[in-house]
């Protein structure tokens, strides 16, 4: 009689599991009323503790991801070393999205450690992220990868405070410095040796020259002054509301740059960062008072 032969069970594939959402900590926990009132107090300080952690690992892990796109973008033309672009919108010139660079990266792979000082330690910890702003005083520094994630964390913010309804927030988008280099370190200014009897006549001093970026060629304090096609500015200003008034005013700082198109005058551009500011704050734009702005070239 033949022996019997077992034949291996096979076992089926393994299937593909879905992606499931990093768990929050203190999510879904509540704080019984049974226990004493020290003891619920000390609850809802710890929950609140670990839900302000994870928060903060969150927004280091954006930073992570937006120092990793600066240092494999670093040097690159397309994008300015920022790993994505801000697109604008081409009547005021104020941001409108945001979307990652399409060049091919100049470099493969970052340091983990410079990664991590970057995210943490560096002044440009923020740059290449978004943030948003609201008229009633609420705003989020940008921690933000894109704009799409920066307009839902301004809608949950309406539904909180306004009933769902919009009143004019906006998010905005920090980006670096055209150059990578820092600022040129100033000589130490050496004294003049002074004359033992005679004083030589002194020379009339020069005129300083404003550190704000209004020079005399081209000269941007006249809104008449048209700006050449294709060639990109760096902006700020400073904006308020209302007339000026004897002591301190809510003003409001802005920064960009600003790409002009045909025809494009100084005085557009002045207009756009008024009905910005305008629509952001609900408010006519009569009522915008410019303070200040400078203009460069990049």
């Amino acid at each position: 009689m033949p022996a019997k032969t077992t034949t291996a069970t096979r076992k089926p594939a393994a299937r593909r599991r879905k992606p499931v959402p990093r768990a929050r900590i203190g999510k879904g926990l509540t704080v019984p009323k049974t226990v004493p009132l020290h003891a619920r107090i000390g609850m809802r300080m710890a929950i609140l503790a670990a839900s302000q952690m994870d928060a903060h690992k969150t927004t280091v892990m954006t930073r992570k991801d937006a120092a990793i796109l600066r240092m494999t973008h670093e040097g690159c033309p397309t994008c300015h070393g920022n790993g994505q672009i801000f697109t604008k919108d081409k009547k005021t010139g104020a941001f409108s999205g945001s979307r990652p660079c399409p060049a091919k990266p100049t470099k493969a792979k970052a340091s983990r450690v410079k990664v991590a000082l970057a995210a943490r330690f560096s002044p440009d910890k923020r740059t290449g992220l978004v943030g948003w702003t609201c008229p009633c005083g609420k705003k989020e520094k940008p921690r933000f990868r894109d704009a799409k994630e920066a307009t839902k964390a301004l809608r949950d913010h309406e539904k909180k405070k306004h009933a769902g309804k919009s009143v004019g927030g906006a998010w905005y988008g920090q980006t670096g410095n055209a150059t990578p280099t820092g600022t040129p370190v100033p000589k130490p200014r050496t004294s003049r040796p002074t004359p033992a009897r005679t004083k030589a006549p002194s020379k009339p001093a020069p005129k300083p020259t404003p550190e704000d970026g209004i020079v005399s060629s081209p000269d941007f304090s006249n809104p008449d002054t048209p700006l050449p096609e294709g060639e990109e500015y760096e902006w700020s200003a400073t904006l308020t509301l209302g007339p000026m008034k004897t002591g301190k005013n809510p003003a409001k700082d802005r920064a960009g740059s600003y790409t002009p198109p045909p025809g494009a005058t100084v005085g557009q551009l002045l207009h756009g960062l008024r009905s910005l500011h305008a629509k952001e704050c609900g408010i006519p734009i009569e009522d915008v008072v410019l303070v200040r702005y400078s203009l460069n070239k990049k």
